[in-house]
């Protein structure tokens, strides 16, 4: 039974980056009654998830799906491309991308780290993480690796540790100007379908994704957008691989089906969320994200607090980060939030824990919601004494009220 201690009245307030609030139509699709993973209908069901995932990574190529976390992922892009001793450049952005680069290490692989050099007085342990991918410093890299020792370059696109969104196409660019070979392997696992994303016109070799952000539903399916260059890379590939290789998914999704039992029920789940996501349109879908995003940093700004991602150019339409005045624990402030309103944040992750919360705006939302979730964070940092230069509740209401979603 569920104890109603951490389950009172009323809905709770998800309001991390993932996993997202699940709406209604989705559980109710994988509530329907599982069926014959080798059966004419699951065939169906198949074909009509993998067609519509294509849309959603704006590709013409194949789609690996798994049933697999993000991480699952981003294993399955390292081990199919690569081999023992390959060296990986991979630009850290964050705790997101910091753990890729320890995945990387695990695997044999010979990682090396870039990030943006420079000082910030409110980070000065961690300035990369408060801000975008510097696409000139890849490129600076790439030129002088005339021997192309160089396999791959990995980079998040949508930062979910600290709402930072990299320029993915200048990436390429950069990769393009160096006329090196390196594949480009992008994570947008809290980007896909909440953020402008585009696999094929970007050139991005594999790109990885989940479930459980703009997609909203639970966790549980992971994926990897192939390019052909990519599928080329994975037949000389000698890294180990079974469960995770591409070749014999590829090969059995041509009918629907895959070389393993999938997670029958969620991809009933994912065959509404892409109904809902491509009936309303992606561009209506990635305004929608944008302008949740502005009331959020809108309320933030009347509060007078930093928003952890200094650049205005890249803010993620995702979460936002909200720096805590120094000798304030944000984690404090949150459980706070927690025990009094039933409201989950973002904590902050490793090197700026306890400096740091993260507001969700993606998944089951809208203007209320994210209203609410304002005045439950306004009440809280006033209650955890945290001094605010205004109403950032009065702010967010202002921006919504005068800011129309613009219908499709």
């Amino acid at each position: 039974m569920l104890n109603l201690d951490f389950h009172p009245t009323g809905r709770h307030f998800l309001q991390i980056p993932g996993p997202s609030p699940v709406p209604d139509r989705i559980l109710r699709a994988m509530s329907l009654p599982t069926i014959d993973h080798r059966g004419p209908e699951f065939g169906a069901l198949g074909l009509q998830v993998l067609k519509g995932i294509k849309q959603i990574f704006k590709t013409e190529h194949p789609v690996a799906i798994y049933p697999a976390s993000g991480t699952g992922a981003w294993e399955a892009a390292l081990m199919n491309t690569l081999s023992p001793g390959d060296q990986v450049l991979m630009y850290e952005t964050g705790h997101f991308a910091w753990l890729w680069q320890q995945m990387a290490r695990k695997l044999g692989l010979e990682p090396e780290v870039l990030a943006r050099q420079g000082s910030d007085a409110a980070l000065p342990h961690a300035p990369s993480w408060r801000r975008g991918v510097q696409a000139d410093l890849i490129e600076e890299r790439l030129r002088k690796d005339t021997q192309h020792a160089i396999k791959a370059v990995c980079v998040v696109h949508n930062e979910t540790s600290t709402g930072v969104t990299s320029d993915i196409a200048a990436v390429r660019r950069a990769i393009d100007a160096a006329r090196h070979p390196a594949l480009l392997l992008v994570d947008t696992i809290s980007g896909l379908a909440s953020a402008d994303y585009r696999h094929d016109e970007w050139g991005v070799d594999v790109t990885v994704s989940g479930s459980q952000k703009g997609l909203m539903l639970p966790p549980g399916i992971s994926f990897n957008a192939l390019s052909p260059k990519a599928i080329e890379a994975s037949k000389r590939s000698k890294m180990p691989k079974s469960f995770f290789a591409w070749d014999e998914i590829v090969e059995m999704n041509a009918t629907g089906y895959w070389p393993y039992t999938p997670n029958t029920n969620l991809l009933y789940g994912l065959s509404e969320a892409l109904d809902m996501l491509l009936g309303e349109g992606l561009d209506q879908v990635f305004a929608r994200h944008q302008r949740w995003a502005a009331g959020v940093r809108a309320a933030v700004n009347a509060w007078g607090l930093e928003i952890q991602c200094a650049d205005p150019a890249v803010y993620s339409p995702v979460l936002t980060g909200v720096l805590m005045p120094e000798g304030v624990d944000a984690d404090a402030v949150r459980k706070l939030i927690y025990e009094r309103f039933d409201m989950s944040l973002g904590t902050g992750l490793s090197k700026v824990k306890g400096r740091m919360f993260r507001i969700g705006h993606l998944g089951d939302s809208n203007d209320l919601t994210l209203l609410g979730t304002v005045a439950g964070c306004e009440m809280g940092l006033k209650l955890a004494g945290v001094k605010l230069k205004g109403s950032g509740v009065q702010a967010a209401m202002e921006h919504f009220a005068t800011n129309k979603q613009q219908q499709a």
